[in-house]
């Protein structure tokens, strides 16, 4: 019983990773390999679909459009939400909670509904084809959802905290930058990793609110079609490059996440 105890979560495990390692093993192939047949592992193994990407500015300068409005818009989202998610967990006013659940409820509609009106705003404006328009349209859906993941860390933190900074001779803002937020480190790491995974995994508006300067990699990676099909190895190798830095965000926050999800917030 114990030996299929352990063997589960060892399959669920192995189910998981089954994708990756499949997408992995596309990367080293030729697209005729892969149109050949079924094959397990790479029988004609080249770095030529990865040499591809780096070499042609087309290709790595999507990961660096990409990255651009990914962390302009995670800072702005959070740095906006730490002071709304502060006053809606201290301070109690007319309408707080219809505000509050007012502003989550813009999480809830599709980018498609934003995408046309964004689209003649940035372009009236001169923003269109930049990696601030795109930065700004996910702030829409953003910052709401990094208020609720930092208000509900906040509410966790008791107000005798505030009062005792003040009586100290702290300021608000000395109290709130020193104190208060490395006390709930972990809310913005949550908050953070929620914000930029949201940002780097959306595509309509990425796509609607780019041409070619600001074109980001899952836009580039819709363009690889020619007479022939598609470049499935090009199109492998792209995708296993676009895993790393959502990887690389897990990995610093993956202990903020687990405190995110002992308290209830995630």
């Amino acid at each position: 019983m114990k030996r299929w105890t352990a063997l589960v979560p060892t399959f669920y495990i192995v189910f998981l990773l089954l994708p990756i390692y499949w997408l992995l093993n596309m990367s080293f192939k030729t697209t005729n390999e892969i149109l050949g047949g079924f094959s397990l592992y790479p029988h004609e193994f080249t770095f030529a679909n990865y040499m591809t990407i780096f070499n042609d500015p087309t290709w790595y300068m999507g990961y660096v459009n990409s990255l651009s409005y990914v962390v302009i818009n995670t800072a702005l989202s959070v740095t906006v939400a730490l002071p709304a998610a502060y006053a809606f967990s201290r301070y109690r006013f007319l309408g707080d909670k219809h505000l509050f659940f007012w502003l989550l409820s813009n999480r809830m509609a599709p980018p498609a509904v934003f995408a046309l009106p964004f689209f003649q705003l940035y372009s009236a404006v001169g923003l269109f084809d930049t990696p601030i328009a795109v930065a700004l349209a996910h702030t829409l859906f953003n910052i709401p959802l990094a208020v609720w993941i930092l208000e509900g860390f906040m509410s966790g933190v008791p107000k005798e905290l505030d009062e005792t900074a003040y009586v100290d001779g702290h300021s608000f803002w000395s109290f709130f930058l020193k104190i208060f937020l490395p006390t709930i480190a972990a809310g913005i790491g949550v908050a953070c990793f929620f914000c930029f995974m949201f940002s780097w995994v959306e595509l309509l508006l990425a796509k609607t609110l780019t041409a070619v300067d600001a074109k980001p990699i899952a836009a580039t990676m819709t363009r690889t079609a020619s007479t022939s099909g598609y470049e499935l190895g090009l199109l492998a190798a792209a995708g296993s490059l676009t895993l790393i830095p959502g990887a690389v965000v897990i990995y610093f926050v993956r202990n903020y996440i687990a405190k995110g999800f002992a308290l209830g917030r995630v």
